[in-house]
């Protein structure tokens, strides 16, 4: 099958079902997009497919043929992108296993809203786990970057906020109450 990665045609042998992720991995030797959890729920693994995030893991490498896949290794083709490039400046990263996926869901939230507001980023990175809690410094280095990209940041945004005020997680499961 053909695909289109960071700009690039590869034309890959792999089954039909086989996760992108793996293609990503395996056959391109893509590595910058990680391995989390395998079910969607961790968002280690997001690139973007047309501009919007998608989870690697679990989505077949066939229904992305024709359409434009990018990973972290292709997000700031001219250079860091000003997500890079916060992310950098806030020292945001602490073990970094999450981040390229944080920052792949980051950069398309800017894409679509150049000056986002906390509400803003913690619906967007929601689906996106940070086992070691830098989420103040996710939050502040998407303000960063919207000021980089020459947005500014959303008003009563503190760039360097040590609140800790983590970004809602997604619902993995639910109690049953008896």
């Amino acid at each position: 099958m053909k695909l289109n990665v960071n700009g690039a045609d590869h034309e890959v042998d792999a089954p039909p079902d086989m996760p992108l992720l793996w293609v990503l991995r395996d056959l391109l030797h893509l590595t910058g997009t990680k391995f989390g959890c395998g079910i969607a729920q961790c968002g280690a693994c997001t690139v973007h497919v047309d501009g919007a995030p998608r989870r690697a893991c679990v989505t077949p490498a066939a229904t992305v043929q024709g359409r434009r896949i990018v990973t972290i290794e292709g997000l700031g083709r001219d250079g860091p992108h000003p997500v890079q490039r916060a992310w950098a400046e806030i020292d945001v990263v602490q073990c970094g296993y999450c981040q390229s996926g944080q920052i792949m869901s980051a950069a398309a939230l800017l894409s679509k809203i150049p000056q986002p507001s906390d509400t803003d980023i913690d619906q967007a990175l929601s689906g996106n786990i940070c086992r070691c809690g830098t989420y103040p410094r996710i939050r502040a280095a998407v303000h960063r970057a919207a000021q980089i990209a020459g947005g500014r940041a959303a008003a009563g945004a503190d760039e360097r906020s040590d609140a800790v005020r983590p970004l809602p997680l997604p619902v993995l499961g639910r109690a049953e109450t008896a």
